[in-house]
């Protein structure tokens, strides 16, 4: 097929999902079927993540004009995104759904931000964030902190 928009030869696949028609398409002719439809899937799983840093962690609320204020803040929310999943992928079992789908099986990211949440209202939180009065050189808050700073 030819797109006049891109004025070149594209190749479209549709895929019918649950109740709708979804036509994804790529200017690479020598992709399969199979690498189309998986592409897809992981562009869509790095919208979610800007959904996540947008919406849950709250990069869109930003009341910065400078560009150095909103780089910062951009970074600390990746940073947490970052962190929060970090977390999640060495807990022991999968978390609990807040809010249960039928279809689906995996946690989404408010869970896991509701068990660290949880942590860090116990009384060990202490040992893996110390207070400011016993500073730990190389702490891991620390690091991470430099790291976007």
């Amino acid at each position: 097929m030819m797109l006049k928009t891109l004025k070149c030869a594209v190749r479209v696949v549709w895929i019918y999902r649950k109740s709708q028609w979804v036509a994804p398409f790529t200017t690479d002719l020598d992709l399969t079927v199979e690498q189309i439809i998986e592409y897809y899937g992981a562009r869509w799983k790095i919208e979610a993540a800007f959904k996540e840093i947008k919406q849950e962690i709250g990069s869109s609320k930003s009341q910065t004009r400078n560009y150095h204020a909103v780089t910062n803040h951009l970074n600390f929310c990746m940073m947490a995104a970052t962190v929060t999943w970090i977390y999640a992928d060495h807990l022991d079992k999968t978390p609990q759904r807040c809010y249960a789908v039928n279809s689906r099986s995996h946690f989404a990211f408010s869970d896991v931000r509701k068990l660290i949440t949880q942590a860090a209202l116990n009384k060990d939180f202490v040992s893996f964030c110390p207070k400011p009065d016993k500073p730990i050189l190389n702490s891991f808050i620390d690091a991470l902190l430099r790291m976007v700073a």
